[in-house]
């Protein structure tokens, strides 16, 4: 058997034994939740926010690049964390695509949106190391039926493997999804690319692609991700978007709130900037509003990045 061969065999296996353990607790290996359910909506809503409108219909779908938690101040996670409660809590978005959490970091976030949230993830060092490109869920609406990670390299399920000449390692994380409330099933994939190195991105891009058409192509698929380029800019957007099975959320929305650069990194926002994170999804999929969520409290934003909203019907 060749390398690839062992390497798909050990695939299909992780799926099917990772599909049994979720069905035999009903949560994924990572799944976590504690303290008081959150009123949904009992917040004012931001100005091109989501939560009124999509409140109850359609999937509310958010991509947030976190910022690691650090103690370095200013934006410390302490000073970061009751923003981005008061965020989360406020949306309530039903799935969530996470980049650059801390396993620490996902539990304070699951410990704040409450037990109706579950997560899954593994850090891209392997077990809690390094950081996570994790994916949070509403359980009331979601049920994960099967999911895998792999790696942004040659040797895609080698545990914290790097490749294409990027020194930070990549990786990303699927969920195929029950939806408890509207019926049927689809894929969702989380990732983060890398910063530095063009070829890298390009890499990973045609890798994902190629994951992605190896699954069910009778299901529908969400991407969430920081791509660390420009939409429309770049032959990494063109890769994921190529042939038409994925389309840009942003780009097909009914309505669309004002657009921002994603990345900020707690300068002033900038009108019309290069939106990086991104919600992709299947052509089946319509995208009724999209939002890039400018929320903050008194001065504070709950990362360096800006959140990326998507309400999906099937």
């Amino acid at each position: 058997m060749s390398a690839a061969d062992a390497s798909s065999a050990a695939f299909g296996r992780r799926s099917a034994l990772r599909a049994a353990a979720a069905g035999a607790v009903g949560l994924p290996v990572a799944a976590y939740g504690a303290g008081t359910a959150y009123a949904a909506g009992a917040a004012p809503a931001a100005e091109g926010s989501p939560t009124v409108a999509g409140r109850g219909r359609g999937l509310r779908v958010m991509t947030f690049n976190l910022r690691y938690a650090s103690d370095t101040r200013p934006h410390s996670w302490a000073e970061r964390r009751p923003v981005m409660r008061s965020l989360l809590r406020r949306e309530a978005p039903q799935l969530l695509g996470t980049q650059e959490g801390l396993y620490g970091q996902l539990r304070d976030i699951a410990e704040d949106l409450g037990p109706q949230y579950a997560w899954v993830g593994t850090g891209r060092g392997g077990g809690s190391r390094d950081e996570f490109a994790a994916l949070f869920y509403d359980v009331r609406r979601l049920a994960p039926v099967e999911y895998d990670h792999f790696w942004l390299s040659d040797t895609p399920y080698l545990i914290g493997s790097a490749s294409w000449g990027n020194t930070v390692i990549r990786m990303a994380t699927w969920v195929r999804f029950r939806d408890l409330r509207a019926g049927g099933e689809f894929y969702a994939l989380n990732t983060h690319l890398d910063h530095a190195h063009p070829y890298s991105r390009e890499r990973s891009a045609a890798l994902i692609t190629e994951r992605l058409g190896a699954l069910d192509a009778s299901l529908p698929r969400i991407v969430t991700g920081d791509f660390n380029v420009a939409a429309h800019k770049n032959p990494v957007y063109d890769a994921m978007l190529g042939g038409g099975a994925l389309v840009d959320s942003w780009d097909k929305a009914t309505e669309r709130s004002a657009a921002y650069a994603t990345f900020h990194g707690y300068r002033p926002l900038v009108p019309d900037g290069d939106r990086i994170d991104w919600i992709l999804t299947s052509a089946v999929v319509r995208t009724r509003r999209a939002t890039i969520n400018t929320f903050s409290e008194h001065g504070q934003f709950p990362s360096d990045h800006l959140p990326v909203q998507a309400l999906l019907d099937w």
